[in-house]
């Protein structure tokens, strides 16, 4: 695994992962949006042929960043799940049974849509409003919550799954994951990897890091 890039927020530690979370050091918490998991089971109900490796794949990624960060907290910024409980969803409470000492914050994304004792039953704390901790606060879709953009606190978000052009040569250019940071706040790049990508257009004050070949570069 490629070593994490350190940016500093508010005088807080965080290192951005390759892995598209991000790690806040004083706190032990990593911060992560757009998981979807039981989306790939969601798409193989309605008939569209999706390999199950693909969500294997985003939780085993999951659990190497645990194993590498030793987080106590895991902070999720919405759309954790994708639809109704189905066959990963039983996988992915197997998985938390692994890991009964990691506290699980859900500030709920648009996709989150499963039963309340759902969430408690597996151990996941739910915030349906911001959910704010210490210098940081933590919502979805930031355009949904521009309030949390303009308080003291610096609002981590996802819902977007940013993306950035970079050009290469003989007018070439490929698109990539990128963490988003404005004076303000951060869009998350999705954490799995059967996403979209919304490209981001960055004004003077921002900061953009691409996520290429498994590692991150400021643009």
């Amino acid at each position: 695994m490629a070593a994490p890039y350190h940016y500093t927020i508010k005088g807080q530690n965080c290192w951005l992962s390759a892995d598209r979370l991000l790690f806040w050091e004083e706190e032990a918490a990593l911060i992560v949006s757009d998981l979807h998991f039981g989306k790939t089971g969601h798409f193989r109900k309605e008939g569209i042929a999706v390999p199950q490796n693909v969500y294997k794949e985003d939780l085993q990624r999951l659990v190497s960043q645990i194993q590498h960060f030793q987080p106590r907290r895991l902070i999720v910024v919405g759309d954790m799940f994708h639809s109704r409980e189905n066959k990963e969803l039983d996988w992915f409470r197997r998985w938390r049974d692994d890991f009964p000492r990691l506290d699980i914050v859900l500030a709920m994304g648009n996709h989150d849509i499963l039963h309340d004792d759902w969430y408690m039953n597996a151990g996941v704390s739910v915030c349906k409003e911001v959910h704010v901790h210490g210098p940081f606060s933590f919502t979805h879709d930031i355009a949904l919550s521009p309030a949390s953009a303009e308080t003291d606190n610096y609002c981590f978000s996802g819902h977007f799954h940013p993306g950035v052009r970079i050009s290469g040569g003989g007018r070439q250019a490929l698109r990539f994951p990128c963490f988003y940071f404005t004076p303000n706040y951060c869009v998350l790049p999705a954490f799995s990897r059967f996403t979209g990508m919304a490209l981001v257009q960055p004004g003077p004050a921002d900061k953009v890091f691409a996520i290429v070949n498994q590692t991150v570069i400021p643009c």
